[in-house]
């Protein structure tokens, strides 16, 4: 009977998670004016892909399809290697202050992104007198900012993933004659895959979705403005296109669902690691 009651309630909240997601994907199939009824219900007997077209056809929505892209990837990319290399050090070897950095680390999670918009904002600015591939209006200072505030994260995660592996299998490796790069390489980052995975789908999903960084350093080069900001296109003073609003939505999520499905297996696996870390 308890069993029954927990799956029950398992299913009432993934219902209720799940529920945002439908309307999004219904409302883009639906007419215009039953997206605007006054009393809306959740079917369609008269799907379209009117929203779908009209998202597609915003001008530049490859170049913001691609931006997206690149930002995310490299995000990504640099969040693996640096978090990876950055837990290593920090399980592995003893310095001083490393307390320090361990409680830093958790204490950048707990202050609020909107707090710190503005210095980013005069902080980009500035790197990009000295370094103008990262500053304002161009992706480096998008891909510099999600890395910032993926890091901390994915340190901290991955602490428990590389504790885990026992130091004398290091020693094992050692007297084998592999060098500490190998034994990094070719032991090391493959037992703790799956909590890189982890961490790697956050920051994918931090970085894709992101519209207030994006909004706030992209500013004249229309160029370089990501998918997010496509969507600002349907916002109108009048009356919002909520139909193209939320096809654009949609086709933003899809790449995000893609990139779990290939890492979904790995990502169990190191959800579950973390937990019991």
């Amino acid at each position: 009977m308890r069993r029954w009651i927990t799956e029950a309630l398992v299913l009432v909240i993934a219902a209720v998670v799940a529920f945002p997601l439908f309307w999004m994907v219904l409302s883009a199939f639906k007419p215009e004016d039953e997206i605007i009824s006054a009393d809306p219900v959740p079917w369609t007997t008269r799907p379209t892909l009117d929203s779908f077209t009209r998202a597609l056809t915003v001008a530049n929505f490859g170049r913001y399809f691609m931006n997206s892209v690149i930002v995310a990837l490299i995000v990504v990319a640099l969040s693996i290697l640096i978090s990876f290399l950055a837990a290593t050090a920090l399980t592995r070897f003893r310095f001083r202050s490393r307390t320090t950095l361990l409680i830093m680390l958790l204490v950048v999670q707990m202050v609020p992104v909107e707090a710190l918009t503005v210095p980013l904002f005069f902080l980009m600015r500035s790197v990009g007198d000295s370094v103008p591939a990262f500053g304002l209006n161009h992706l480096g200072s998008l891909v510099l900012v999600h890395l910032a505030f993926s890091l901390p994260f994915a340190i901290w995660m991955l602490r428990g993933f590389v504790a885990a592996v026992p130091v004398e299998l290091e020693e094992a490796a050692t007297l084998d004659g592999a060098s500490r790069f190998r034994f990094l390489w070719q032991v090391l980052f493959p037992l703790v895959a799956p909590g890189l995975v982890a961490t790697s789908v956050l920051s994918f999903i931090h970085a894709w979705n992101d519209f207030l960084f994006a909004k706030t350093f992209i500013i004249s080069a229309v160029e370089n403005q990501t998918l997010p900001l496509a969507l600002q296109v349907f916002v109108k003073p009048d009356q919002n296109d909520w139909g193209a609003i939320m096809a654009g939505s949609t086709l933003m999520t899809i790449p995000v669902l893609i990139f779990f499905m290939l890492v979904q297996r790995r990502l169990v696996s190191g959800l579950a690691g973390a937990v019991k870390g």
